[in-house]
């Protein structure tokens, strides 16, 4: 099942009277939406209980719940100190997805910062293979939850479609989230047809095979950029900046994947979720 849906809560959900987002998943669900994302990126401020709260509202309602970690990670900080709070913060992150019954913890892995490419991508990966170690001899519960590194919109930033394949080849852990606006960013606007997509689907069922590719997690916005990558997210109505959802839409019937896609749009996340889910159930009537 191809599952759309918010991260966070759009300006509707508020106008329509709701106060808490214990309330988004009975909402979603009625208006046709079937996944949501919370983000702890400026930490986790979320009592556990709201969390078994929250999770229970997820599962009566058939809503897949996905959680996005800090933005402070950055596995290519060279500071052992920094690497602990990182790995802190994937733990932490684990452990509410057991509270929320989650499955995927979407994480920008690492900033590039001061060191050739070379040395941040090889820090990161040597820290990211440490940190599943670590979590794997941990006792927390890992059982039907991935990791799942986000393709960046910056060229400061670790994350290319490249890099997060080859991350994610490193543990069964580790899902990729393809975050399309982000990648439309890096490419200065290639994502408008089927081939820009199909190209980063076939490059992950060459190396990360069928089940990483088809379950795969997908953030989904247009998204302003400069000569740098990423500036500022939009709504759907933006007619500047891309990328162009309808074929991936495409792609995601012609390959048959059943991601969790997840719309970032400005303000407009939810509606924007809707369109989306209308334009691919309209083309899987053709």
């Amino acid at each position: 099942m191809v599952r759309f849906g918010p991260s966070g809560n759009s300006k509707i959900f508020y106008d329509e009277g709701n106060k808490t987002s214990l309330q988004a998943p009975k909402w979603l669900k009625e208006k046709g939406l079937f996944a949501y994302e919370y983000s702890f990126g400026r930490g986790y401020n979320m009592s556990k209980d709201t969390a078994i709260k929250l999770g229970e509202e997820v599962e009566k309602n058939n809503i897949e719940i996905s959680i996005h970690a800090p933005f402070y990670i950055n596995l290519a900080n060279p500071s052992d100190e920094m690497f602990e709070k990182s790995y802190m913060y994937i733990k932490t992150g684990l452990d509410y997805l057991t509270l929320l019954k989650g499955k995927h913890l979407v994480v920008h892995l690492a900033t590039q910062g001061k060191m050739e490419r070379n040395d941040a991508l090889n820090l990161t990966r040597n820290r990211l293979i440490e940190t599943i170690k670590r979590l794997k001899d941990s006792n927390i519960d890992l059982t039907n939850k991935y990791i799942c590194p986000e393709t960046m919109g910056k060229f400061s930033q670790i994350g290319s479609d490249d890099e997060i394949l080859d991350f994610c080849s490193l543990d069964d852990l580790l899902i990729p989230t393809f975050d399309f606006g982000h990648l439309n960013c890096l490419t200065a606007g290639k994502f408008v047809d089927i081939n820009s997509y199909k190209e980063v689907f076939n490059k992950s069922f060459e190396k990360l095979g069928d089940f990483k590719t088809k379950n795969c997690h997908i953030h989904f916005s247009k998204i302003e950029y400069s000569s740098k990558g990423e500036i500022r997210h939009l709504d759907f109505d933006s007619e500047t900046y891309g990328p162009s959802f309808e074929p991936l839409a495409q792609t995601i019937i012609d390959y048959n994947l059943e991601p969790t896609i997840i719309c970032e749009s400005a303000n407009f996340m939810a509606e924007d979720a809707l369109k989306m889910l209308n334009i691919y159930e309209n083309l899987k009537k053709h």
